[in-house]
């Protein structure tokens, strides 16, 4: 497993150095700091024996990076359906593994009226032809995060919950709402943490028979 530490500290150098080139107006470095994101922590969940759906997401996320790098309309949406094939992916991965930890009845209505919510500000100031991806996507969104709390707990919830605040503050933007401060900063920090958060509460939770990956591999780093 010293293999998987390696690449996990990696993640982590790699992400700080990103949010330094944000803030920094630098470029360059930001796209190939974020574009390394989601490949390191694939690899290094590979390694821990992260089951297909989970590998799927991360690479999905990384080709949904890939495409945000433009700033083109069809770049953005083909992106951000790379990103809903992403939580496809998490969905299935949670419908199949972990156990329940709440109760839907307890989860779900909170998730529901934060959804509605969110939709109903946002309609009226999104650009028209986004106005039914985004709200189809951020349904999407919310089901992954509901069930990464209901099925994987406190760890894999909060990286569910991130994910949705990363997005919702991308939204806000495509709405042309006021942003705080370097609001890439923020965006980048929240995403790279929910999917840190995501494969650590999947895998934290697990032991992998890691015949898939051909021996076996405790799932704690």
């Amino acid at each position: 497993m010293r293999a998987a530490r390696y690449l996990l500290v990696a993640f982590g150098l790699v992400a700080a150095a990103d949010l330094v080139f944000v803030l920094t107006g630098a470029d360059a470095g930001h796209t190939v700091a974020k574009s390394l994101l989601l490949p390191l922590l694939a690899a290094c969940a590979v390694l821990r024996g992260a089951p297909r759906a989970l590998v799927a997401a991360l690479l999905c996320g990384w080709a949904g990076d890939v495409l945000l790098l433009s700033d083109a309309d069809p770049a953005f949406l083909a992106g951000m359906a790379a990103f809903a094939a992403g939580h496809v992916c998490y969905l299935t991965l949670f419908r199949t593994a972990g156990s329940p930890r709440v109760r839907a009845g307890l989860l779900v209505p909170g998730y529901a009226v934060v959804l509605i919510t969110l939709v109903v500000l946002l309609w009226p100031d999104l650009p028209a032809g986004l106005r039914v991806p985004v709200a189809a996507y951020s349904a999407l969104l919310t089901a992954m995060a509901c069930a990464a709390a209901g099925r994987f707990g406190l760890v894999a919830g909060l990286g569910g919950a991130l994910f949705m605040v990363s997005d919702t503050l991308i939204a806000t933007s495509l709405a042309d709402w006021p942003q705080p401060p370097y609001p890439g900063f923020w965006v980048m920090l929240t995403y790279a943490a929910a999917q840190f958060l995501l494969v650590q509460g999947t895998l934290g939770e697990r032991q992998v028979p890691a015949a898939t990956y051909g021996e076996v591999r405790s799932t704690t780093p």
